[in-house]
């Protein structure tokens, strides 16, 4: 994995949380919110949480007296998610979910939105999900199903291949679609000390405004940017208006709808 691929700094926060959370995030959040939500938790740990999507979510929906911890690695983002945060008691810290500055066994629920994938350990980190939670608890985590079963991502990359047949920049064919093996998964999380997972693959709707929004989404709103301008600093505005016409021969002028997959994962110790 190459060191840009986890980074969300500079205007990459702000343009992934008014562009990308709504095209792509909200729906799965709603859907970890009720995950966590029906195991009644006392506490939850939430790793990789990014701009706050799920917790824009999940804080009204638990208990009163709930201990919520949010953490990210990176500062720019969980500040994206503190600015955005509504009424609730929220613990935030920047943390490394590859050595989680919590004790043993604290946790009735740890989840995670679409962040394992840019683990430079999975195993590792799975091992401090486990080292966290109390006996039995569940790590919930959601990772994207492959290009081929999202839409929007697959029009757009197949737009950055045709601009860059030669050596192409890979990240989203390698990260954020990259880890969607249900067996290559399960054996990470065995090798972690998982042993009860359940693997679920749940569809949704993407929806943009327009394709300019979804454009910039995916090529200014992710770690791709940074990519990008290591090696064509010049292209990065001509490829955001090759991908908006590649989303408009797809899905028209109007609004996008579109399919999107993701699996959700349930492991226990």
């Amino acid at each position: 994995m190459a060191e840009t691929d986890t980074k969300f700094v500079g205007p990459v926060p702000q343009v992934y949380d008014a562009l990308m959370v709504p095209m792509l995030f909200q729906p799965y959040a709603e859907d970890m919110a009720a995950r966590v939500v029906e195991r009644s938790p006392n506490a939850v740990l939430e790793t990789a949480a990014g701009s706050g999507v799920v917790p824009r979510v999940l804080a009204p929906l638990l208990a009163a007296g709930t201990r919520y911890v949010v953490t990210d690695l990176n500062a720019p983002m969980l500040d994206q998610a503190k600015a955005r945060q509504g009424p609730g008691q929220i613990e935030w810290a920047v943390a490394d979910a590859l050595a989680l500055p919590f004790d043993d066994a604290t946790f009735d629920v740890v989840c995670c939105q679409f962040g394992v994938m840019f683990f430079p350990d999975r195993t590792k980190g799975y091992a401090e999900a486990l080292r966290v939670l109390k006996p039995g608890a569940p790590f919930i985590f959601s990772v994207w199903d492959s290009l081929a079963e999202n839409a929007v991502p697959r029009t757009v990359w197949d737009a950055v291949l045709a601009r860059y047949p030669v050596d192409p920049p890979r990240f989203f064919e390698k990260v954020p679609h990259g880890y969607h093996d249900a067996d290559v998964i399960r054996a990470d999380l065995a090798m972690a000390g998982f042993h009860d997972v359940q693997v679920e693959w749940v569809s949704k709707v993407s929806h943009a405004a327009k394709a300019r929004d979804a454009a910039e989404a995916l090529m200014l709103g992710t770690p791709f940017r940074m990519e990008i301008a290591a090696r064509d600093p010049q292209g990065l505005s001509a490829l955001v208006d090759a991908t908006e016409a590649a989303l408009i021969a797809h899905f028209g002028t109007g609004p996008i709808a579109a399919p999107m997959r993701a699996l959700v994962v349930t492991a226990r110790a």
